[in-house]
């Protein structure tokens, strides 16, 4: 039993076709539906909705497998007693809340579910039995359709909030639905009959492990939720006891992908594979018998890498994310499928699951080179003879002779030295500045160098070259940019985007260079980004890194404001140019009595020009010696009279001792 048929909005829907596991259908950015031959790991069918660009694929679902019939019916041997049985009918859930039921025998749309939700469908499941197919949606609301009249059979509430993650139990008699809690359905009554808590963010993954009856105490189910790593298992015990899970896979991102070979018995082990958003997948063999405390840990865990850049040695391998995964018949097979989702790599590869990691080292390139070569196409170049005669439309007599190809074409093939060049090359050679002529030529060759530019940069973002998408983003200018992404087809701009981001995030000066293309993209392709339904996580990453470069913008401008403050008064002070002072003195006075007192003289004293400045020095003391011990002797005849006159107690200190 495969996982496979819900799928989260942040995960390009994927799925397996159900037991032979021959087809791979793949819904990619663009908004194309894509089937892959696991056996002859070519494109089997390719379609393309009508609304595939405003309403884009949110989750597949292969139906069950319906006995074939083609051709004319007659009577089988015994040995043809079993009639094959191929899968056929594949759901697809969209944005706008409708549901596609496309044929792979027919390889065309078979009906459309229209009315049912209001929102965007989430989940799809089919019924194991009967030709009913459930959908939960946006709208909180669960569908059942009736797929002979292609109306809702029945419509009913399940949630407060958005119906995540569906899945039909084997019997067909139980419905899960993951809201805001997991519900167990009665598919006759459409009445809870258990409910299950744990899981604080929304469920992505719901599955039935066992095939037994709920009354056994022995049917499990497996839930995984966004941003959890781990899966939890559920028993639905008969006395309704089961609060808690009974058992914790611990995984190392949240499920992607899952596909299970559920048991039958308590004797029989469930096998699982996960594939985790990281790339990564983990398989698990357990037997669920009761409660487990531990979490397990897987067995077995592959990694897929591939190998380093052409024409260097000793690189470190890349990692190659795995898309998906399925279990054959055989334990240590295994059906991936690897790289991209515009064109994966399908391989069947046998694990060693006694080892506990297993790394898978593949050429990437060489595989992608080979399976675009057997690829089928529908262009087919008719063969014309030398010796018929071809008649084209047009007046008779004056029709020009039809010719497979000039002399110089087929020598140049048949001259095995000459080699074409690449676009890198020719991309190289063309050099606006050089262009001979006028506007109308250099007009010319902007529009080829700009084709160039476009076809190249696919080219770039599909093979992952560095070197070509390094020639590329160091580009300068504005209008071959704008024109080269105006050119870009749909499907590039969400890689393109993912490619900008990465690359932002490492040396600062990279953004002068990419921010240009980031402009661009917006102001070319707002339309289309905005149909997206998983742009906040496509675009989270890059919001974040703005927001937190931008934070320290304004303190830069602050310290960038006293810099040049500081900048340009140390510039102003530089260019105030002081004239020379004139180093003669005025004045010179040197004492002859000592040197010590020549040493000692005041420096401060006014210059003055006149020669006898030292003699009127002199004479100045001397007279103001004079003058001061005039000044001492009135003073002891004043005091000899004041004593005499008795005049002594007056004074300011002998009144304070009288007082």
């Amino acid at each position: 039993m495969a996982a496979d048929g819900g799928s989260s909005s942040l995960v390009l829907p994927c799925a397996f076709s159900p037991k032979s596991r021959q087809y791979l259908a793949v819904c990619a950015q663009d908004g194309r539906l894509r089937i892959w031959d696991t056996n002859s790991k070519t494109l089997h069918q390719e379609y393309v909705p009508s609304a595939h660009l405003s309403a884009t694929c949110t989750c597949i679902a292969w139906g069950p497998c319906r006995t074939a019939k083609e051709g004319p019916q007659r009577k089988k041997r015994k040995s043809e007693a079993v009639q094959e049985e191929r899968p056929d009918l594949l759901a697809l859930g969209t944005a706008a809340g409708s549901v596609l039921i496309y044929s792979s025998v027919k390889g065309a749309l078979h009906s459309t579910l229209d009315g049912g939700h209001s929102g965007a469908v989430n989940s799809l499941r089919w019924h194991p039995m009967e030709a009913l197919l459930y959908s939960g949606s946006e709208d909180t609301n669960i569908v059942e359709w009736d797929l002979q009249t292609g109306k809702t059979h029945c419509k009913w509430k399940a949630d407060r909030g958005p119906v995540t993650s569906l899945c039909v139990s084997p019997d067909g008699r139980l419905l899960l639905s993951a809201g805001q809690t997991i519900k167990m359905w009665d598919l006759e009554t459409k009445e809870v009959y258990r409910r299950f808590t744990g899981h604080s963010t929304a469920v992505t993954t719901l599955c039935f492990a066992t095939t037994r009856p709920p009354d056994s105490d022995g049917l499990y189910f497996l839930s995984g939720a966004a941003h959890d790593r781990l899966l939890s298992v559920w028993q639905v015990r008969s006395d309704g006891k089961d609060k808690n899970s009974v058992v914790s896979f611990t995984l190392t991102d949240e499920p992607q992908h899952i596909d299970l070979i559920s048991s039958d018995s308590k004797e029989e082990a469930v096998r699982l594979v996960v594939v985790c958003k990281d790339g990564q997948l983990h398989l698990f063999e357990h037997f669920l018998n009761g409660p487990c405390k531990k979490p397990l840990s897987p067995s077995c865990s592959v990694q897929v890498s591939g190998v380093g850049s052409k024409g260097s040695e000793g690189d470190t391998p890349v990692p190659v994310p795995l898309l998906a995964a399925a279990l054959v018949g055989d334990k240590q097979s295994l059906v991936l499928a690897y790289g991209n989702h515009l064109q994966p790599v399908l391989e069947t590869a046998v694990v060693n699951t006694a080892e506990r990691h297993v790394c898978l080292v593949r050429d990437i390139h060489a595989t992608l080179s080979l399976s675009m070569d057997t690829a089928v196409t529908k262009v087919k170049t008719p063969v014309v003879s030398a010796n018929v005669k071809v008649l084209a439309p047009g007046l008779p007599g004056h029709n020009a002779p039809v010719k497979t190809g000039s002399a110089e074409s087929q020598k140049r093939k048949q001259d095995p030295s000459t080699k074409e060049m690449s676009i890198e090359e020719r991309l190289g050679e063309i050099d606006l500045s050089t262009v001979p002529g006028g506007k109308k030529s250099q007009k010319e060759a902007m529009s080829l160098q700009t084709d160039s530019y476009a076809v190249l940069l696919v080219q770039g973002l599909e093979s992952k070259d560095s070197q070509i998408l390094n020639k590329i983003f160091q580009t300068k200018k504005d209008v071959l940019i704008k024109k080269t992404v105006a050119r870009l087809p749909v499907p590039a701009i969400l890689p393109l985007v993912e490619e900008l981001t990465q690359r932002l995030q490492g040396h600062p000066y990279t953004a002068v260079l990419l921010v240009r293309w980031l402009k661009a993209i917006l102001l070319q392709h707002t339309s289309y980004l905005s149909t997206l339904p998983d742009l906040v996580s496509q675009l989270g990453v890059l919001y974040h890194m703005i927001e937190g470069r931008i934070k320290t913008l304004q303190k830069l401008t602050r310290l960038h404001g006293k810099l040049y403050l500081l900048m340009t008064q140390v510039a102003a002070s530089e260019s105030v140019h002081i004239t020379d002072l004139d180093h003669t003195a005025k004045l010179v006075y040197e004492e002859e009595s000592s040197d010590e007192e020549e040493g000692s003289g005041d420096e401060g004293i006014p210059e003055e020009d006149s020669d006898n400045w030292e003699e009127e020095e002199g004479m100045d003391d001397e007279t103001s010696n004079r003058e001061n011990q005039a000044e001492e002797d009135k003073d002891e005849e004043m005091n000899e009279e004041s004593k005499v006159n008795g005049d002594s107690d007056m004074d300011p200190e002998n009144e304070s001792e009288e007082e």
